[in-house]
C-alpha cells in the first residue's frame, strides 16, 4: 500500500509551517511519498492524484482534512489525520486531538484502518460537522478575527461579533423527507462527529459509524437568549432548552425563502436557499481510534417526531 502524506504550511495559523521540514522528514523516513501544498484546494489534488487504495494523510487542522477528503471521498484511498489545526474537530471525532505529532504521524501512517460514515451536502462530502445559519455566520466572521486566537476562544470572539446584527430566517425542515420544523431558525447543525467550532460539543450524542446524521435545531433565539445559552453549549447540556431539538436522519434538508450561509467542517460553501445532506453509512476508510465510543443519548429523537 502506498503512503501520501499532504502537509498544509498554513494550518494552525502557520504552525505547520514552522515543523513542515521535520514533518515531510519524518514521512519519507517511513517510506511514504510527502508533499507540501501550494495553496487552497492544491491538498484536493495531490489526494485525486494518490493512486487506488493508498492511504493519504492530512497534516493540518479541519481545513486540511476536508480538502483531502473531497480529493478521496468515493475512492476505497484511506484518511489519516496528523492534528495541527486551530480546531482538529475531525480528528476529536476519531479520538486522535491531543496526540504530538510525531506520534499522530506513525499512528496515521501504520494503525489499521477502520471504516465511519460518509457524508455530503448538495452533494459535496464533509467529515465532522455542517452548521447552517448562524454559526456559519460565525464562522465567516472568525477569519477575520485576531491571529493570536484559536480553536474556542477565536469561535467565541466571532460569536458576539455576530450577535448584535442578529436576525433569525424563517427555515423549513424536513428528515428523511417528514417535516420536523418550520419557523424561526437560528441554526441548523447536522453532525457527523461530536463537536464544531474547536470543540464545541453542539451534538454530544453523535456516533460516525451510526449511519445517521445527529441534527440539533436552535429555533426562536432573542440576542440575550444566546448568550443565556452559551454556558449550557459549551458544557453539553443545551440540549434540554425548550428552543433546541434534537433528531436523528439520514437525510436531512432545509430551505429558507432567501440564501443563508453554510459551513462544512468550518469551511464557508456558496450561499444557497437550501440544503440538504446525506449520510453514505461507512462510505469513508480512515485511520482513527475510539470513534463512535459514545452511544445516543435519551434526549435524541426519531425523525418524525415533531
Amino acid at each position: 500500500m502506498e503512503r501520501w502524506v499532504i502537509v498544509n504550511p498554513a494550518a494552525g495559523r502557520g504552525k505547520v509551517g514552522r515543523l513542515s521540514g521535520a514533518i515531510l522528514e519524518a514521512a519519507r523516513r517511513r517510506g511514504a511519498k510527502a508533499f507540501l501544498t501550494e495553496g487552497p484546494g492544491h491538498a484536493t489534488l495531490l489526494a485525486r492524484e494518490a493512486p487506488p487504495g493508498a492511504r493519504v494523510v492530512a497534516v493540518g487542522g479541519d481545513g486540511t482534512v476536508h480538502e483531502v477528503l473531497r480529493g478521496l471521498a468515493g475512492t476505497e484511498k484511506a484518511l489519516g489525520v496528523v492534528p495541527i489545526g486551530s480546531g482538529n474537530d475531525f480528528a476529536r471525532m476519531l479520538g486522535l486531538r491531543g496526540l504530538p505529532w510525531p506520534e499522530a504521524l506513525e499512528h496515521a501512517l501504520l494503525a489499521p484502518e477502520e471504516a465511519v460514515d460518509l457524508c455530503r451536502v448538495n452533494g459535496e462530502p464533509f467529515g465532522a460537522s455542517l452548521g447552517v445559519g448562524f454559526d456559519a455566520l460565525v464562522a465567516k466572521r472568525s477569519l477575520s478575527a485576531p491571529s493570536f486566537l484559536r480553536g474556542m476562544p477565536r469561535y467565541l470572539y466571532a460569536l458576539f461579533a455576530v450577535l448584535k446584527d442578529l436576525r433569525l430566517p424563517e427555515g423549513r425542515v424536513l428528515l428523511d423527507g417528514e417535516e420536523v420544523y418550520q419557523g424561526p431558525l437560528l441554526l441548523l447543525a447536522a453532525m457527523n462527529g461530536p463537536a464544531y467550532g474547536g470543540g464545541i460539543p453542539i451534538a454530544p450524542m453523535a456516533d460516525p459509524r451510526d449511519g445517521l446524521l445527529s441534527v440539533v435545531l436552535a429555533r426562536r433565539f432573542s440576542r440575550p437568549g444566546v448568550v443565556l445559552i452559551l454556558p449550557r453549549l459549551l458544557l453539553g447540556k443545551h440540549l434540554s432548552h425548550p428552543q433546541v431539538a434534537a433528531f436523528a436522519a439520514r437525510e436531512v434538508e432545509v430551505a429558507f425563502p432567501h440564501p443563508v450561509p453554510a459551513h462544512a467542517d468550518g469551511e464557508l460553501l456558496p450561499e444557497t436557499a437550501t440544503y440538504r445532506a446525506a449520510v453514505e453509512p461507512l462510505g469513508l476508510r480512515v485511520v482513527g481510534r475510539r470513534a463512535g465510543a459514545k452511544g445516543k443519548e435519551p434526549l435524541l429523537q426519531p425523525a418524525g417526531a415533531s
